[in-house]
C-alpha cells in the first residue's frame, strides 16, 4: 500500500505564536503515525515561488495522513497557527509503482 504525505509550505510571521502549534503537532502526528521526513532545513527554490518553511511528514497510508487532518485535535491546532503563519498543505498519495 502506498505511503500518505502531508506536504506543507509555511511563511511564519510570529515564531513565538507559532511555538504552541508546532509543539503540540508532535502528539497529533503520533497518533496517527506520523513521522517528519522534512522540517525545515536548508532549501533552493529553482522554480516557481518558495515559502521560508517547507515540512514533508510521512503516515503509512493516504487514508492515515487524511484522518490526521480531519481529526478535532489537529482542526483545534489549526487555529492556533492560523493568526501566526500563512500556509499552503496538500495530502497526497505516494507513488508505490517501479522505479527507474
Amino acid at each position: 500500500m502506498a505511503k500518505g504525505y502531508w506536504v506543507a509550505r509555511v511563511d511564519v510571521h510570529n515564531d513565538d505564536g507559532y511555538k504552541p502549534y508546532a509543539a503540540a503537532n508532535l502528539a497529533i502526528f503520533k497518533k496517527f503515525g506520523g513521522r517528519y521526513v522534512v522540517r525545515g532545513g536548508k532549501f533552493t527554490a529553482p522554480e516557481g515561488q518558495s515559502r521560508s518553511r517547507n515540512v514533508v511528514i510521512e503516515f503509512d497510508s493516504y487514508e492515515k495522513a487524511l484522518a490526521c487532518y480531519q481529526s478535532p485535535e489537529y482542526q483545534a491546532n489549526i487555529k492556533v497557527r492560523q493568526p501566526h503563519s500563512l500556509a499552503e498543505l496538500i495530502i497526497i498519495e505516494g507513488y508505490d509503482g517501479p522505479q527507474p
